[in-house]
């Protein structure tokens, strides 16, 4: 096991790191920009080094500061956690280089799902169903045209280089696809540094669910059943839950099989994440492969019992897995609302500033993942999301029970937060029946419009 491992990271994932690290017996190594110095991260690591000014660019993206931090903290290994480098395949080939684990999959693995269109591709070819579409990039808006007219509208453009919504968007018709395929394409270019887009068939009705899988070096691999994540605004999921209220035994067997052939195929090894869309009959779809720990985790580890963090510092320091298939048990049910600084009624404008009051919920079944704390300021360059409230129970129905009571102890003032636009979501009709799709936050915005 590793004596002492750096997190290139920041906020309540680095949190979390560091959490499953002290309870390993793991010293840690925190690395913080210059407006990040009072983080709850940087008082809890053991050691904390500055690599850089705010912009992500300067600091949490700046690879030769992170190496020289892990050299001169003098580190076995560096968890990247979601975000920022954790799938950016060069950052892995350095720290290899470098004699510095990286905790998370091989290089080649990270590269083969970070290009979707080669995911798609690989996955077609291990037998895993994949959505209809091109299978090379589109050139331009004529060739997207052809396309569009062979498998059929809706369609949606994807970039090749992409993730997180960013060079996307849903054509229904040949106008509306030229003008988004040129922004799109400077969208993609701006976010990944590649323009490259490729189409899919859109799929309606459907639901976004994803299989949590964990796999050593030595080709032991099992999966940890799925995440119903089909709560979604622009692309960005906004509440996570399992098991799926749409997925039966069987189905959630055949999903765990079938992200397991990709696994497989790719040799790969650490957490990850196989994503799929579930369309209104029950078919299921490829949808991209999500090389590290997700946002969402924590709903997957309250069922399972298995905490995700310390199974990929295991697996990267070469233990093998300590569990067969068999010996995974999902018990009772787990929500997470993701709660970001935005303010929801001026169309989801991030809101940094300064928390001068904070109550963070609790009683049964209530876990809270956050690094915020009374007087703590809010930087304005990075991610908004502040916290994950999750709640545990029996069912579902104990578990909205518990994830409204919550969400209305929840106190962060003077700031703005979606709180009060999930609190919304959670007692909507659908939602409460499980009744809806990957445009519910689409419509119920367009009800509460009316």
């Amino acid at each position: 096991m590793f004596e002492k491992i750096l997190i290139a990271n920041r906020g309540e994932i680095a949190v979390r790191i560091i959490r499953a690290c002290k309870e390993l017996g793991i010293k840690t190594v925190a690395v913080y920009s210059e407006p990040d110095e009072n983080c709850l991260h940087v008082g809890l690591a053991d050691e904390a080094i500055c690599i850089g000014p705010g912009p992500s660019k300067a600091s949490y993206l700046n690879i030769p500061a992170i190496i020289s931090a892990a050299e001169i903290a003098d580190v076995e290994a560096i968890h990247p956690g979601y975000g920022f480098l954790a799938e950016d395949y060069h950052f892995a080939e350095i720290c290899q280089s470098c004699k510095i684990e990286f905790i998370g999959p091989s290089p080649e693995s990270i590269k083969l799902m970070g290009d979707k269109l080669q995911a798609r591709n690989i996955a077609r070819k291990a037998g895993v169903p994949v959505i209809p579409g091109s299978d090379r990039p589109v050139l331009d808006k004529d060739h997207a045209l052809k396309i569009a007219e062979k498998i059929g509208y809706p369609v949606v453009i994807k970039a090749v280089g992409g993730g997180g919504g960013k060079g996307m968007r849903i054509c229904h018709n040949d106008v509306r696809l030229v003008s988004a395929f040129i922004t799109a394409q400077r969208e993609a270019e701006e976010a990944f540094g590649n323009k490259e887009l490729y189409i899919e068939k859109f799929i309606p009705n459907a639901r976004h669910i994803e299989v949590q899988i964990l796999s050593d070096k030595y080709g032991n691999t099992i999966h940890l059943g799925e995440r119903d994540c089909t709560v979604q605004r622009r692309f960005q999921k906004l509440i996570e839950e399992t098991p799926s209220p749409v997925v039966n035994n069987k189905l959630r067997k055949r999903l765990g099989e079938t992200a397991l052939k990709l696994v497989k195929a790719i040799n790969y090894f650490s957490a990850g994440t196989v994503e799929f869309i579930v369309d209104d009959q029950g078919k299921f779809y490829f949808l991209e492969m999500n090389t590290r720990i997700q946002v969402e985790h924590p709903v997957t580890e309250l069922v399972t019992g298995i905490d995700l963090v310390q199974e990929q510092i295991k697996i990267a320091s070469g233990e093998k897995l300590s569990r067969r298939q068999s010996d995974v048990n999902m018990k009772g049910w787990a929500m997470e609302c993701r709660i970001n600084a935005e303010d929801p009624d001026n169309g989801f404008m991030p809101l940094p500033g300064k928390v001068d009051i904070l109550y963070i919920p609790g009683g049964p079944g209530i876990r809270v993942d956050t690094h915020l704390y009374s007087g703590y300021s809010i930087p304005p360059y990075y991610d908004s999301l502040v916290a994950k409230l999750i709640a545990y129970g029996e069912d579902r129905i104990e578990v909205l029970q518990r994830m409204t009571r919550a969400l209305d102890e929840f106190i962060l003032k003077p700031l703005k937060t979606t709180i009060p636009f999930l609190r919304r979501v959670i007692t909507d009709e659908h939602f409460q029946t499980g009744n809806y799709y990957t445009d519910f936050v689409d419509r119920l915005l367009g009800r509460e419009e009316k």
